[in-house]
């Protein structure tokens, strides 16, 4: 296992990752954090910030923890603010958050008020994804993949259809007329915006009923909520963004039908997000190299060339569950209006 200590190359790491923040000398920096975060994070926001000469204060909140319920992972919303009313306000007075709770801020209630601002400042968010150190100094945002992933943005908004398939079975349609799309580098600069670290992929909320299909989870894919790779095919059958068949023999099957029934709703078995990877510098071996402990997993959502289902929370559709599973899957052909972007896990360059 990976020791978490203070080590000058992750604070070089933090600092790097700041600049291209635009973190100026005399700039607010809030550090939210809460008792489950990694200890070592908001240390290393901290004193990165403080070499660029931000100023610098910590909120750390208690986690919560949910009785009755399944165990809920990668679910993107962090429940700590607990809508209390002076922590909002201080974070959205600040030029900069760095979010360093265990889920993020990405879809928690209070994002929206945050990001809003106080009427004469409006932050920025960085999500320090909870990962070990290690993993987020390897992979620093750069200039080539914040290019890349505009230039995808924009082809996904202006797309009406996205249709994938694979050697192995999958043949999704999906539309996305309706969807709300985004991308994200690993670094923002922008008042009002959100990111995460590590970043480098694109994706798109699709509006309600505009999945169906065939998901082909084949031997290697990842079921990334669960931190495993994939040893048996299985076939998810999608009608009208649900999940209405799950096939497949062994202990991945079970496991995951077993989990989507803990949740007793159909939303958990709906689509959340679709996208593709586009971080050449991020790998999908990665996993088989870190403790489950030690590792969250942004790295193989972006990995270049996967394509990622996740089912889940859905706001731009009207869903809302704490279940989730993200799933990138290798060796898929992606393709707008009838244009490939991603041939058979390969990036296709324009």
């Amino acid at each position: 296992m990976l020791q978490e200590r203070t080590e000058p190359a992750w604070i070089d790491a933090f600092e790097a990752m700041l600049r291209r923040c635009a973190l100026q000398p005399g700039d607010t920096v809030a550090i939210l954090g809460e008792t489950q975060s990694r200890p070592v994070l908001p240390e290393l926001a901290h004193l990165a910030s403080a070499r660029l000469g931000a100023r610098v204060f910590h909120i750390t909140l208690p986690s919560v923890f949910s009785a009755g319920e399944p165990v809920s992972r990668s679910t993107g919303a962090c429940p700590a603010i607990q809508q209390l009313a002076p922590v909002i306000a201080a974070l959205a007075g600040c030029t900069l958050v760095v979010d360093c709770t265990v889920e993020g801020l990405m879809h928690a209630p209070e994002l929206p008020a945050i990001l809003k601002g106080n009427g004469a400042t409006q932050p920025r968010i960085v999500y320090v994804s909870n990962e070990h150190p290690e993993a987020l100094a390897r992979l620093l945002p750069d200039d080539a993949t914040e290019a890349r992933v505009k230039a995808h943005v924009k082809r996904v908004r202006g797309a009406k259809s996205m249709r994938v398939t694979s050697a192995a079975g999958t043949d999704l349609d999906i539309s996305l007329q309706g969807a709300v799309v985004g991308g994200n580098w690993g670094s923002t600069t922008r008042p009002g915006t959100l990111t995460h670290w590590p970043g480098g992929l694109v994706l798109a909320f699709p509006a309600a009923g505009s999945v169906n299909g065939t998901l082909v989870l084949a031997e290697g894919d990842v079921n990334l909520t669960f931190k495993r790779y994939i040893d048996r095919a299985i076939t998810l059958t999608i009608e009208n963004d649900h999940v209405t068949r799950i096939d497949g023999a062994g202990v991945d099957a079970d496991l995951l039908r077993s989990h989507y029934a803990a949740w007793g709703e159909p939303a958990a078995y709906a689509v959340s997000h679709v996208g593709y990877g586009l971080n050449e510098a991020a790998r999908w071996d990665s996993m088989a190299l870190y403790d489950k402990r030690d590792f969250n997993g942004t790295e193989l959502r972006a990995f270049a060339g996967n394509f990622l289902y996740s089912t889940g929370a859905n706001e731009v559709a009207g869903r809302h569950t704490h279940g989730h599973f993200d799933f990138p899957l290798r060796g898929c052909t992606v393709r707008l209006d009838g244009e490939t972007v991603i041939d058979a896990g390969r990036v296709v360059t324009p």
